[in-house]
C-alpha cells in the first residue's frame, strides 16, 4: 500500500504543471496614437513605466500634469511621468494600475505581449476595458 503510495505521488508530480510567467514587457514602447514612448522596467518590487518622450503634442496641450486630482502633483512634467504603476506577473498577463494624464484618472491595468511582439494595454473601470496595442519603439 505504502509502495503505491509513493508511485502515485511520484506520477503525480511528474504531470504537474510548471509555473508559467508572462513574456517579460520591459522595453520602450511607443503608444498606440505615436503620441509618445513609455519605458517600462523594474521599480523597486514591481514593474512600472514612465513618457520618456512626448512625440506629438497636441496643440495647447500642458507640459504638465495639470488634470491631476492632487494639486501638489499638477506642476510635475509630463515627460519622465510614471504612468504605468505596480505591474506584477500573474502567470499569463501583467496587472498594475495606469493612470492617463489626459484626464487626470487611474485604472486598473492588464498588459499582455502578443505573440507579434506588441504589447496590448487594456485600462478597465470594473468589467469594461479599453485596450491599446503600442508597438516597439526604435
Amino acid at each position: 500500500m505504502k509502495t503505491r503510495l509513493t508511485v502515485a505521488a511520484l506520477v503525480a508530480l511528474t504531470f504537474a504543471g510548471t509555473a508559467h510567467a508572462a513574456q517579460p514587457i520591459a522595453g520602450r514602447w511607443l503608444t498606440e496614437d505615436g503620441s509618445a514612448v513609455v519605458q517600462v522596467g523594474p521599480c523597486g518590487g514591481a514593474t512600472c513605466g514612465r513618457i520618456v518622450t512626448v512625440l506629438k503634442a497636441r496643440p495647447g496641450a500642458p507640459a504638465t500634469d495639470v488634470n491631476n486630482p492632487d494639486a501638489k502633483l499638477r506642476n510635475r512634467p509630463i515627460v519622465g511621468m510614471p504612468i504605468l504603476s505596480g505591474f506584477s506577473d500573474t502567470g499569463s498577463d501583467w496587472r498594475g494600475r495606469i493612470y492617463d494624464p489626459r484626464n487626470g484618472k487611474d485604472y486598473k491595468s492588464i498588459v499582455t505581449r502578443a505573440t507579434d511582439g506588441t504589447l496590448k494595454v487594456k485600462g478597465c473601470i470594473a468589467f469594461l476595458c479599453q485596450t491599446q496595442v503600442w508597438r516597439p519603439a526604435r
